[in-house]
C-alpha cells in the first residue's frame, strides 16, 4: 500500500483524501455498531432527507426583495422560504394571478 499523509492533522484540521484513502472507505453499516447506525437513519428521517428530489414539485427561479424584507424573512428562521411559498399560495387562492 502506497504511504500518504494522515487524514487529520496535529491541529485537528482534515487534509486532502487521495486514491488511496477512498479506496479503503467501507460503507457504514459495515463499520458502525447496528444500534448507532439505526439511530443515525432514524435521524435522518426525523430531520427530512435532502438531495434532489424523486418527482420534482417546486422550480428554482430567481425574485427580488427590498432589502429589509429580505432581511426579515431571513430573520424568522429556518423554513422561510417554504412559509414564503405557502403565504403566495393562500394569496393565489383568494386573488386573481393577473
Amino acid at each position: 500500500m502506497a504511504s500518504h499523509l494522515p487524514l487529520i492533522d496535529e491541529d485537528g484540521e482534515v487534509g486532502n483524501l487521495s486514491k488511496v484513502d477512498v479506496g479503503v472507505f467501507r460503507p457504514a453499516a459495515e463499520v458502525l455498531p447496528p444500534d448507532f447506525l439505526a439511530d443515525l437513519v432514524a435521524l435522518k428521517k426525523e430531520r427530512g432527507e435532502r438531495g434532489p428530489q424523486k418527482s420534482p414539485t417546486k422550480v428554482p427561479t430567481t425574485i427580488r426583495f427590498d432589502a429589509d424584507v429580505l432581511a426579515a424573512l431571513k430573520a424568522s428562521g429556518k423554513g422561510w422560504q417554504t412559509r414564503v411559498n405557502q403565504v403566495v399560495k393562500d394569496w393565489l387562492n383568494t386573488h386573481s394571478p393577473a
